[in-house]
């Protein structure tokens, strides 16, 4: 089992910077790729950013391609999700998961999910 729980989300202007992070207990945490994902109301659960083991690949959706950043840190089982220019069609509840592959995150097929943190942009 790996235990996820996301932080960092809030309230803030469009144009602003939010990072949001997850940290993971339980199995090795270096095992496994990383992702985020969001769900806005009325909306779909939808793919945002995953980060392999090492951190040497990383893969986004074209949404936030150049907006967002994924990174880990294994030393502290935790994965972090920098947002900048955020616009208010970002507004959503931001999701980690756990996964074998960036493959995978990238199909939206995960092992593990947080419980979310919301992020609101308004304008």
């Amino acid at each position: 089992q790996v235990q996820l729980v996301e932080s960092g989300g809030g309230l803030v202007q469009a144009g602003g910077s939010l990072r949001l992070s997850c940290a993971a207990s339980g199995r090795t945490f270096r095992n496994y790729a990383m992702g985020w994902f969001r769900q806005a109301p009325g909306k779909e659960r939808e793919f945002v950013a995953a980060i392999s083991w090492s951190g040497g690949i990383t893969s986004y959706a074209n949404s936030v391609k150049g907006r967002f950043t994924i990174s880990r840190y294994n030393a502290k089982n935790t994965v972090y999700l920098q947002m900048n220019y955020l616009k208010p069609e970002d507004t959503a509840v931001y999701y980690c998961a756990a996964e074998g592959a960036v493959a995978n995150l990238v199909a939206s097929v995960a092992d593990y999910w947080g419980q979310g943190t919301q992020v609101t942009v308004s304008s």
